[in-house]
């Protein structure tokens, strides 16, 4: 069996920064096993698949160890290969996943993805949390994953958690953000019991800092920065009971698997 296979840099202008996810095309649905062990193979934070379903398209997306309900920089990631590669002729682009009905536009050079976003509560702070972090947080809310918000940009920046504690949370990983100068809230993004210990732009992620920042900025648009080492830009706008969430995105390489 030969696939296509295209790593996409997701979040970014340029190759070898922003996240990079590998997208594997396919006519219809191969085993899971399978597809998990091609997404351990390309040992990314991220490997999509989708298949053609009348109008729309299947997604399903894999680090390597685990299936996740919901990821953005592969879903960005996939459009890119359908508007730019693939020759998808419609504005929009309807994936059907996990996670409900994501939506995809190309807004000149950006793709402009249309997420639900996430119920956050606030809650106190756990052992593990508190113990894997060498500065306290301000304050700490649960919601797909566990928000961690830091005084100010400096600590964002020198953060180096203990992996090994995070691997215990009953979340899927954890955000750590701030306020910023240069944008509206800086972040990173943690989820060492998926295999990530670092993932370097979370899409997913700002369907919960979204409504974080919206009551405490007080705005409904934001730009903002994953300050991972290879870092990347989000543009987000939030819309009701969604966030559109818009980035750039650029071709590392394309090729074929034999399996």
């Amino acid at each position: 069996m030969t696939l296509n296979l295209y790593q996409i840099d997701a979040f970014t202008k340029n190759i070898f920064e922003g996240n990079p996810a590998c997208i594997c095309p396919l006519d219809k649905w191969i085993d899971d096993e399978i597809m998990q062990k091609i997404a351990n193979e390309n040992n990314l934070s991220e490997t999509a698949f989708f298949v053609k379903n009348n109008d729309n398209y299947h997604i399903r997306w894999f680090t390597p160890t685990k299936e996740v309900d919901m990821c953005g920089h592969a879903t960005l990631a996939s459009a890119y290969v359908l508007f730019d590669i693939l020759n998808y002729q419609k504005d929009e682009i309807i994936f059907n996943s996990k996670s409900g009905i994501l939506k995809v536009t190309k807004d000149n050079k950006k793709f402009k993805m249309n997420f639900p976003i996430q119920e956050i509560k606030k809650c106190d702070i756990s052992n593990n949390l508190l113990n894997a972090f060498e500065i306290k947080p301000i304050e700490c809310y649960k919601s797909m994953d566990y928000i961690l918000v830091f005084e100010n940009e400096e600590d964002i920046l020198k953060s180096k958690p203990k992996f090994e504690l995070l691997k215990d949370i009953d979340n899927r990983g954890v955000i750590i953000t701030s306020k910023s100068k240069n944008y509206d809230f800086v972040n990173r993004f943690f989820a060492p019991k998926y295999g990530i210990d670092e993932d370097p732009v979370t899409g997913s992620a700002f369907t919960q800092l979204i409504p974080y920042w919206h009551k405490i900025l007080n705005k409904t648009t934001f730009k903002a920065k994953q300050v991972s080492q290879r870092g990347g830009e989000v543009f987000c706008k939030l819309k009701n009971d969604r966030v559109e969430i818009s980035g750039y995105a650029k071709k590392y390489f394309e090729g074929t698997i034999e399996i």
